[in-house]
């Protein structure tokens, strides 16, 4: 196999997923359009060089539908002659399309190719695309579905987390993501987003709240018990009937932000680095993808970095920093409980708490967080991962070169 390389990434600061936020006016054609077009400015690309470009999308409905992916290449100037596709395998999706580029690559089907996603999330609601796991009845009845905040709180009652455990682990994230803000860790990968007419429309992340307290999140009621009375509740003790109740306790503090953002990642073979005069920030070392207990639903990146460091010959010894997306507190809970990681080692920036979690955009964006941090403290090795709904999950491994 071909080694494949990580050259560079860019990304959006990331908008509050809401009317008032301010990306809310900026099409999410507009967003991935204006990454696309960082990165080439960045490395002087020549889009002839670009094989294949690949955008995670998990609503590719409305603004978002119809293959965003080529809408944003010919917006952001690469020519007519590169092809773009979205995918969509949910909150892995943007890691997907780097797992995607880097099979390319490896089996010399490609010299060089670039992923990442975009949501905006203000603007294209979460569900509205429908699909046979929450419409089709046949389906429903085989295989129920629960919504993932509902598996977020049976995930920490099977585990014995407790309401103070999450917002304890809900405020670290919030002042980790702050101290990194102020120290300008994220400095290198932000490109502000403009308007039409050039204007600065966002700079930095806009979602933090670095002042947050304990007592500030004790304040907030559970989100998913409504889900619970609706019958939920119902379906889940039928599969687990050792539980006398599921304790809703994952809140709007101690679960991902709903925001607006884009990324995008640039992969190449080493040749492709020598005709471009770049130099390589890291290699990718392996990938993987797996599927577990689809009512749980969040408890993917356990399995999946199991299966991607046996892949790769390695341990969680070997991994110097971990980046395990905070879609609720519970999964990186459960996550440094199950490998005995400790805190030190694991979304040391903060995370989707903090800073928010555009869907289809988060993973590649995390590849970018876990490098810059590397190269930050001349460290050598990063593990990304992320849950994605019905039980599935995506890890990727790099080593700075």
């Amino acid at each position: 196999m071909n080694d494949v390389f990580v050259y560079d990434h860019v990304r959006t600061p990331r908008g509050k997923g809401r009317p008032e936020g301010a990306l809310h006016a900026t099409p999410p054609v507009r967003l991935a359009a204006q990454v696309l077009q960082g990165l080439r400015a960045r490395n002087g690309l020549d889009p002839d060089q670009i094989d294949d470009v690949g955008l995670g999308v998990v609503m590719p409905v409305g603004e978002q539908g119809a293959d965003i992916a080529r809408a944003a290449l010919l917006a952001a100037g690469y020519g007519d002659g590169v092809t773009g596709y979205q995918l969509n395998r949910f909150c892995t999706s943007a890691l997907d399309t780097l797992k995607m580029g880097h099979a390319l690559i490896a089996a010399g089907q490609a010299e060089a190719v670039i992923g990442g996603g975009v949501e905006s999330m203000s603007r294209v609601a979460i569900g509205s695309d429908g699909g046979a796991t929450y419409t089709d009845p046949t389906i429903g009845r085989q295989h129920p579905y629960i919504p993932n905040g509902v598996a977020a709180d049976l995930m920490a009652t099977l585990g014995g987390f407790t309401r103070d455990d999450l917002d304890a682990y809900a405020c670290e994230s919030q002042r980790r993501a702050g101290a990194a803000q102020a120290g300008g860790y994220f400095d290198r990968s932000l490109l502000p987003v403009l308007d039409e007419l050039g204007q600065v429309v966002l700079a930095r992340d806009e979602a933090l709240r670095p002042g947050t307290t304990l007592a500030d999140l004790a304040k907030l009621k559970p989100v998913f018990t409504g889900l619970g009375e609706e019958g939920f509740d119902a379906i889940v003790l039928q599969r687990y009937p050792q539980l006398a109740a599921i304790e809703h306790l994952h809140t709007g503090g101690n679960a991902s932000g709903i925001v607006d953002g884009a990324c995008a990642v640039l992969l190449g073979s080493q040749a492709f680095g020598q005709r471009a005069g770049l130099k390589p920030r890291a290699r990718i070392r392996g990938s993987a993808s797996c599927a577990s207990e689809p009512l749980i639903s969040l408890g993917g990146p356990m399995p999946v970095t199991e299966r991607v460091l046996a892949r790769c010959g390695m341990s969680v010894r070997d991994i110097d920093l971990f980046e395990v997306n905070e879609a609720f507190a519970v999964v990186p809970l459960a996550y440094m409980r199950h490998f005995d990681i400790g805190h030190d080692r694991v979304n040391v920036n903060g995370g989707a708490i903090a800073l928010g979690h555009p869907l289809g955009a988060t993973g590649a964006i995390l590849l970018g967080t876990v490098l810059d941090e590397l190269e930050r403290r001349d460290a050598a090795t990063g593990l990304v991962t992320l849950c994605a709904a019905a039980g599935q999950a995506t890890a990727l491994i790099i080593e700075r070169t």
